[in-house]
């Protein structure tokens, strides 16, 4: 019986192809009968009549149904093929997303070791490992034939299939957990030396390969010893079922000639009986050496069910008119995913749209953080980021996006030329990406470049230098038309040059009126916000129009505005917000961001 979960529910979906393949294997199995009745009819008619015309149409009978049966056998895989396709079309995109929300969510597991969960799933499906599962219920019928033939040669045969159900038993108690263990270490070994080696450059620069190695070696060698211990079992019993097999096809063979010198049988039904002993036990032998695949895919089944349940289908939400910009944080409580440490302590304040403000703060203040939070990438454990007054968490991220321009600290660019990293991998608009790409500056560095626009930065753009990998991501959070703009850091690996295309761009956004918020810790880029907003230990510390906030900082005044200041003094009227005095201790010790 199949767990429910969404992955049962498409499995589902494709019984009318399973009950096929229950058809196709109940023909082929039937068909295989015509070995032991073709022998069985040699030795008891052909043998005894002398009659070649019965020998030639026997014969001849007998490779027409077995062409049969061949045919039968290589339509049977081939729908296995379609189905294990068919499989991967429903699944390739929903896996994919519910692998992505995961990683997102920052809970513990490897969501790449989803993907191949489901290569497993196919492999499984598609491998001889499902058909022993269609040949099983075969087992009992060729052991009636078998009984038909004779009472003692059938208990004979019955004794020897139960001898292998419990050995396949066996099997399975002795290896499938100790398998389990082995496949979840090797995902977490790989996925170690994955991430180990991701910053291969500064593992090189500062000789750690050898310190990395060797503690991936002592994950792998973990891994090892499990699976050795797992193969060494399943070896042993393999070995030991194959050795019963072989006697007992072998003493059936012993019984039948008995029962032949007792005149209880035929030397043809003695011949026929061993024949179908042997298609008796051929599921049970197959399904004890695919057994390593059938624990694989179950465990990976399991997972993938597990993973889709965690993350299931966001539903189709009425779609949204594109935002002005008006941003609103209420009381917001928020902690790196996976976490419940907050970062940023009940924060609140508003921006109408088409204000630029710049954020502050020591590192570990919570900028980069209250940066996530404001595009939605991060959940709050409670209160709520809107804009336009929608939550921007629950916004559909489809619709939501191409009204967000955002640029995070760590630029991350994809494989691709430079024009589809722009243009956010979707259709590619050609004025649109120029003019992302003139907006940022980086327009003109752009057509220096080997093919300009066509030009294939790699995987994470390593063949650009840092600062054109951060005014490249900066021409893709301008493209199209973004309501709101988050910039972390910026100007963090800009030239002069750079600095003055990136003030450019700010004055430019701050004309065209969006939403733009600075998250930096260079003063001069504060030279065209409107607003200041500073942060200390996860805290607003002051919040107000830019001057007042400069000259506050100028005359020597602590960072926080004088509580006892009216609020009109300490923000404008279109800005709101909280400034609460920050604790200096706490604000020596910061806090992770």
């Amino acid at each position: 019986m199949l767990p429910k979960g969404e992955l049962t529910d498409i499995l589902v979906t494709l019984r009318r192809v399973f009950y096929a393949l229950g058809a196709f294997s109940f023909a082929i199995n039937l068909l295989l009968l015509v070995p032991a009745i073709y022998m069985l009819q040699m030795y008891d008619r052909v043998l005894t009549s002398r009659n070649e015309g019965t020998l030639i149409f026997l014969t001849l009978l007998m490779v027409g149904l077995l062409a049969l049966e061949a045919a039968l056998e290589f339509v049977r895989s081939r729908v296995l093929v379609r189905t294990g396709a068919a499989l991967d079309m429903q699944l390739d995109g929903r896996v994919f997303d519910a692998a992505f929300a995961h990683s997102m969510s920052g809970k513990e597991g490897n969501a790449n070791q989803t993907l191949a969960d489901l290569a497993s799933l196919r492999q499984f499906l598609t491998g001889k490992g499902l058909l022993a599962f269609f040949d099983a219920p075969w087992t009992p019928i060729y052991l009636f034939v078998i009984l038909l033939l004779s009472p003692w040669l059938g208990l004979f045969a019955l004794l020897a299939a139960a001898l292998l159900f419990v050995m396949a038993w066996f099997n399975e108690r002795a290896t499938g957990d100790l398998l389990g263990r082995a496949n979840t270490l090797s995902a977490g070994a790989q996925h170690y030396a994955s991430t180990s080696l991701r910053n291969a450059e500064v593992v090189d620069a500062m000789g750690m390969l050898g310190g990395l190695r060797q503690r991936w070696y002592a994950r792998q060698n973990e891994f090892l010893a499990i699976q050795g211990e797992a193969a060494e079992r399943t070896a042993l019993i393999g070995g030991t079922t194959r050795f019963f097999r072989l006697v007992l096809q072998s003493g059936i063979l012993g019984v039948g000639a008995y029962l032949v010198l007792q005149n209880q049988l035929t030397p043809g039904g003695m011949i026929a009986g061993s024949i179908l002993l042997g298609r008796a036990l051929a599921p049970v032998d197959l399904a004890i050496a695919t057994w390593r695949n059938f624990v694989l895919a179950r465990q990976a089944y399991a997972r993938t069910n597990a993973l889709l349940a965690a993350h299931p289908v966001q539903q189709s939400t009425v779609a949204l008119p594109r935002p002005r910009g008006k941003v609103a944080v209420e009381n917001l409580l928020l902690a790196a995913p996976g976490s419940r440490e907050p970062i940023l302590k009940g924060i609140s304040f508003s921006v109408p749209a088409g204000a630029l403000v710049g954020v502050v703060g020591a590192s570990a203040s919570g900028k980069s953080s209250l940066a996530r939070a404001l595009v939605g990438i991060w959940k709050p454990l409670s209160g709520a980021v809107r804009l336009d007054g929608a939550d921007v968490v629950t916004w559909d991220r489809a619709q939501l996006g191409p009204w967000l321009g955002y640029l995070p600290q760590d630029v991350e660019l994809f494989d691709g030329n430079i024009a589809e990293n722009i243009a956010r991998f979707g259709q590619i608009d050609s004025t649109q990406v120029v003019l992302a790409a003139q907006r940022a500056g980086v327009h003109e560095m752009i057509l220096r470049l080997p093919d300009g626009y066509e030009t294939q930065i790699g995987a994470g753009g390593t063949v650009l230098s840092g600062g054109q990998r951060q005014r490249i991501g900066l021409a893709r959070a301008l493209y199209g038309d973004p309501a709101l703009i988050v910039l972390d850091e910026p100007n963090a690996n800009l030239d002069e040059a750079g600095d003055l295309a990136l003030q450019a761009a700010l004055r430019m956004m701050k004309e065209e009126q969006r939403t733009v918020f600075v998250m930096t810790h260079r003063i001069n880029v504060l030279e065209t916000v409107d607003a200041v907003l500073i942060l200390a230990n996860g805290k607003i510390k002051a919040f107000g129009p830019r001057e007042e906030i400069m000259k506050a900082a100028v005359q020597g005044v602590p960072r926080s505005l004088p509580a006892k200041k009216k609020p009109r003094s300490r923000r404008s009227p279109s800005i709101e917000g909280e400034a609460k005095p920050a604790d200096k201790d706490n604000e020596e010790k910061g806090e992770g961001a």
